[in-house]
């Protein structure tokens, strides 16, 4: 399902023969007609509004898709433009301007989330009529990307909810807050103490969840699944293979809908589809807001402080902090990405999720998050092998070789093509859900002179430094002995860089 689905949706808008489509946007197809007719005819504004007798400020607002002239003005405009009426009052674009068409009709700018980034649609129509053959071209881009990455629906919305906490630098106050106010009104422990049980108390008293704890029967198809809610009577049903920290975090999630108030949301966990953007954003805070809770950040602060202060890495003090919260690797490593960056100050960090299938060759990138820059190791959809070298491969491989339930490393990776460094930590952990599966946890922080006065211990010697690269086919080192593929992408790269010293040559010569 490609990420265009939504211009497919259009069909499904149809009534009657009818499209159903905005007001706004019927007037922005007609303003787009008018401009591109006039343009073509090399008439400016005042031309025509000198040969049709309407006014030139008139005009523009409809070719901005301000205004839909009445009948009469649609046929005198017909007539000067020498165009038929039923071409004008069309939805139907020219084929140079189709894809504008397409968006406009399909409803796509009411699924794109524009209000968190603080984009009006009226903003946006203003760009696509004052530059229409510049977005045409930009839109299809777009159209062409997504069908070469194969990106789904769901895919479109995640991206959009990744660059939703990015620009936030992946903290959001009002929801930290929340969180302290529900944990002071039902007398929950701020020290990472809290339990299911307690949680599961608050649920099913002050909410009326009737929880059935093994509730999922166990069927291949359900594998992946930990909990499914049924809102009509408010049952949650979890599977026998959630832990505590698992369970707690379902039920702090679920917590969170109900304080927050939220209507729109996913109903299984994990998710199976998202309808719309609003059940992504709405399962993000959920989940923010179970992390806030079950990791109190004002806690998990002074206890890093300590950590950050010693000369030397103690990987047993590292995991006596983890150990402190009811909490799993992964929510642990994703409520650093909250904390770190605002309360330290540590804005060039990126979290990483893999997943592995012990035997095969392939290692999944399933979740990135980059602050506050797109730091250099991140997702590729074009089937390049991710350099083996990352502590985030090494230690997947080293789990499932090992059938270990748990590991641990940390390294300093340092970029061969860019010769930046990044101080990186892993936990890697079977798959609970999915025999034969692995997954790996990382976060990583730019080093730099600032990081090194926040985090004593990143001259540790004992840490080990290893030159990396992104992807086997993008890097130039040359003594790799785990390189995948050959790196295709730079000797592509040095042919062209050749052939164009060439070509100056020879320009040099019968010059």
């Amino acid at each position: 399902m490609l990420f265009f689905y939504f211009l497919d949706n259009y069909a499904k808008k149809i009534t009657f023969g009818f499209m159903v489509i905005a007001e706004e946007y019927i007037r922005l197809i007609f303003g787009l007609k008018i401009k591109q007719i006039r343009t073509e005819k090399d008439l400016s504004l005042f031309g025509l509004s000198k040969l049709c007798g309407l006014s030139k400020s008139y005009l523009n607002e409809i070719e901005k898709g301000k205004k839909y002239p009445k009948t009469d003005k649609i046929i005198k405009l017909a007539e000067t433009l020498e165009v038929p009426y039923d071409h004008l009052v069309s939805l139907k674009l020219d084929k140079n301007l189709a894809p504008i068409g397409e968006i406009l009709q399909s409803g796509i700018l009411d699924e794109i989330p524009l209000e968190l980034f603080g984009i009006q649609q009226s903003d946006l129509i203003d760009i696509i009529a004052n530059a229409p053959s510049k977005v045409n071209a930009f839109i299809s881009t777009i159209i062409e990307i997504a069908q070469h990455y194969n990106m789904s629906r769901e895919g479109f919305y995640l991206a959009s909810l990744r660059s939703y906490q990015e620009a936030h630098n992946n903290f959001f106050k009002d929801l930290e807050d929340k969180a302290v106010r529900c944990a002071n009104s039902y007398q929950l422990d701020l020290t990472g103490k809290i339990t299911s049980k307690e949680l599961e108390e608050i649920l099913e008293e002050e909410y009326g969840y009737t929880i059935n704890v093994e509730g999922l029967p166990e069927q291949k198809e359900l594998d992946n699944l930990r909990s499914v809610f049924v809102p009509s009577t408010k049952t949650l049903l979890l599977s026998n293979r959630v832990d505590e920290a698992q369970k707690t975090f379902i039920y702090a999630k679920e917590l969170g809908y109900q304080y927050l108030e939220i209507k729109d949301r996913p109903y299984t966990f994990s998710w199976i589809r998202y309808d719309n953007f609003e059940e992504v954003l709405h399962n993000f805070y959920a989940s923010y807001f179970a992390g806030a809770l079950i990791i109190p950040r004002n806690h998990l602060k002074d206890h890093l402080k300590n950590v950050f202060a010693m000369k030397r890495f103690s990987e047993k003090a590292f995991h006596k902090i983890m150990n402190l919260y009811n909490a799993s690797p992964e929510s642990f490593y994703q409520r650093l990405t909250n904390v770190l960056p605002k309360d330290f100050g540590m804005q060039n960090v990126f979290f990483l999720r893999f997943t592995h299938k012990l035997g095969a060759e392939k290692f999944n990138l399933v979740k990135e998050l980059h602050i506050t820059h797109q730091q250099q190791p991140h997702a590729n959809e074009v089937n390049e092998h991710y350099c083996r070298r990352w502590m985030a491969i090494k230690i997947l491989q080293h789990v499932s070789n090992k059938d270990l339930d748990y590991a641990f490393n940390i390294q300093i990776s340092d970029y061969a093509d860019t010769d930046q460094q990044y101080l990186v930590f892993t936990s890697a952990t079977k798959d609970p859900f999915r025999k034969e599966y692995y997954r790996s946890i990382g976060i990583g922080f730019l080093i730099s002179p600032a990081l090194v006065k926040k985090i004593s211990f990143v001259d540790d010697s004992k840490i080990p430094r290893i030159k990396v690269g992104v992807t086997c086919e993008s890097c130039s080192l040359t003594d790799c002995e785990v390189r995948k593929a050959p790196p295709k992408r730079l000797i592509a790269k040095d042919k062209h860089k050749k052939t164009a010293a060439l070509v100056e040559d020879i320009m040099k010569k019968y010059s």
